[in-house]
């Protein structure tokens, strides 16, 4: 496709023609976020409407669909009194007028619209992961109603809630005292749960703050939004033997934006401009007035072969470090901007201090490399277990990730908590948690055994404690699995064949697990010390 002759500016929508995982043409709808001209031609930064930001990229000319180019729309001004034109501020009378009819409206449609008290599986889990913005005009009631007539907007992605089956009507939800009653159906390899109804609704969004934390060095705030930071502004980092591509935008200082590859410090994680810099940075030869050539004597400027602060897991290969964000406040910073590139959620901030990180590494001949870390709040008010969690792109579908998760339920086990990881996740994080959760309770449900010839039984509370797991997401992933249902006035939940013989399919992949015999870990009581 030859050089546009049309003018095309930002905020321009266009199909963009790229390559999808078969490898096949396709030409999704694009937004232009940038332009920039080079020598003999222009470049334009595309973001693809409903895929993830991490897809943006820079394109040609000849990869744009000039045919169907949609100009921006224009804002529509409000004519004043005086005929001219321009934005007509509103009165205190038109304001509670525009409220009472939206009020009114609302009340309308959940009055109309019956639901179950129970939520579906897809309604469930998107509750226990996204937090709602509460509004004081609705009650709690006619919000989770309203709800469910609307999509989910997280992450830059739409997602539309299944609304129940109709003409099914349930009672209230299972409590977390309820006994969970086992029994094996007329097929062996297929189990069902009985839970008798309860008194109360057990909501799985219950206990999930109405706001994302606002404090901390990686924190949800999406008032940055603005077209700086919708642009990738790093091309390429090299970190040790890898090269990685930056999915997202990182605050790393402005010079080297413009640097064709960004070289890090693997065990400091410090940023160089250069090769030699970073060769610099490594080992440095200094030579004395009376040592000869064969005498020279060696001096590194980074001394680290592995990350600061303390090793308290080592099984094989695998060891965790657990660094002290006040203590090693350099290193914690360099972790929060290469993270960045990876996690769209977060806004990064320097305070460090109120947070320790736990950095996973891969052992060989030269040292501890970075695989992946997770982040958690010295002290948390909403049982928050991690704060961020990532495993960079180079270890991803490995099985680091789940060992992430389950490293952090073992710091909770010791703790003597339940925890639950701070929201709203990453598309990524949101399925490694799903996956964690649905395997661990599977486990547990598969495990019971029955004694005195009685149906064993258990409590939604007794799961919690077990896997350290927040009972809100235990009552979520149950939802999520679809595995509970209201038979004959009681909640049951009914493990088919397939649930059974997919979860045996999956823990024989799992071949990483944390062994609590190699954890060296005390916790400390971080309330009683003035400063950290």
């Amino acid at each position: 496709m030859a050089e546009p002759t049309v003018e095309i500016v930002e905020g321009c929508r266009l199909p963009v023609l790229r390559k999808n995982q078969e490898n096949e043409d396709e030409w999704p709808l694009a937004e232009i976020l940038s332009v920039k001209d080079i020598p003999g031609r222009k470049l334009y930064y595309v973001h693809y409407i409903d895929f993830n930001k991490r897809l943006d990229e820079w394109v040609t000319p000849d990869r744009l669909d000039l045919k169907k180019l949609q100009f921006p729309k224009k804002e529509a001004k409000t004519p004043t009194k005086n005929g001219l034109p321009g934005s007509r501020p509103s009165s205190p009378e038109r304001e509670v007028k525009r409220k009472a009819e939206s009020v009114s409206l609302a009340t309308q449609v959940t009055a109309a619209t019956p639901v179950p008290s129970l939520p579906s599986s897809a309604e469930a889990s998107q509750a226990s992961v996204y937090p709602a913005m509460r509004d004081s005009s609705f009650s709690i009631k006619a919000r989770e109603e309203h709800e469910q007539l609307t999509s989910l907007t997280t992450n830059g992605t739409t997602r539309r809630l299944i609304p129940s089956q109709p003409g099914r009507k349930r009672k209230n939800c299972v409590g977390t005292e309820e006994i969970v009653k086992v029994f094996q159906n007329n097929s062996p390899r297929s189990s069902t749960v009985y839970l008798p109804p309860g008194e109360d609704s057990q909501d799985s969004s219950d206990g999930i703050p109405s706001a994302p934390r606002m404090t901390g060095s990686l924190v949800s705030d999406r008032s940055h939004d603005d077209i700086i930071t919708r642009m990738k502004n790093i091309d390429c980092i090299e970190l040790g033997r890898h090269r990685l591509k930056p999915w997202y935008f990182s605050p790393y200082p402005q010079e080297l934006t413009t640097l064709p590859i960004l070289y890090l410090c693997e065990f400091c994680l410090k940023y160089l401009k250069s090769l030699k810099c970073l060769q610099r940075h490594l080992v440095r030869a200094v030579l004395g007035p009376d040592v000869t050539h064969s005498q020279h004597q060696i001096k590194t400027k980074c001394n680290l072969r592995h990350p600061p602060g303390n090793e308290i897991y080592r099984k094989g290969t695998i060891s965790f470090f657990e660094i002290d964000g006040r203590k090693n406040k350099m290193y914690s910073q360099n972790l929060c901007l290469l993270a960045k590139c990876f996690l769209d959620h977060k806004t990064l901030y320097y305070d460090t201090d109120p947070f320790l990180f736990y950095v996973m590494t891969e052992y060989d001949s030269k040292g501890f490399h970075i695989v992946g870390y997770f982040s958690k709040e010295k002290e948390s008010t909403e049982d928050y277990n991690v704060a961020c969690i990532l495993t960079l792109p180079p270890y991803q579908r490995r099985g680091y990730g789940k060992l992430l998760i389950e490293f952090s339920y073992e710091l909770s086990k010791v703790e003597g908590k339940t925890g639950t990881p701070e929201k709203p996740l990453s598309d990524l994080g949101l399925l490694s948690y799903r996956s964690y959760w649905s395997q661990t309770i599977l486990e547990i449900l598969m495990n019971l055994k029955s004694e005195n010839g009685e149906r064993p039984q258990m409590t939604i509370n007794e799961i919690s404690e077990i896997t350290s797991v927040k009972k809100e997401d235990v009552i979520s992933t149950l939802q999520y699995l679809n595995l509970i249902n209201y038979y004959k006035g009681q909640y049951i939940l009914t493990l088919s064949e397939d649930i059974v013989e997919g979860h045996e399919r999956a823990m024989h992949k799992r071949h990483l697990r944390i062994d609590s015999k190699c954890l060296h870990f005390t916790p400390k009581d971080w309330s009683k010390r003035g400063k950290w």
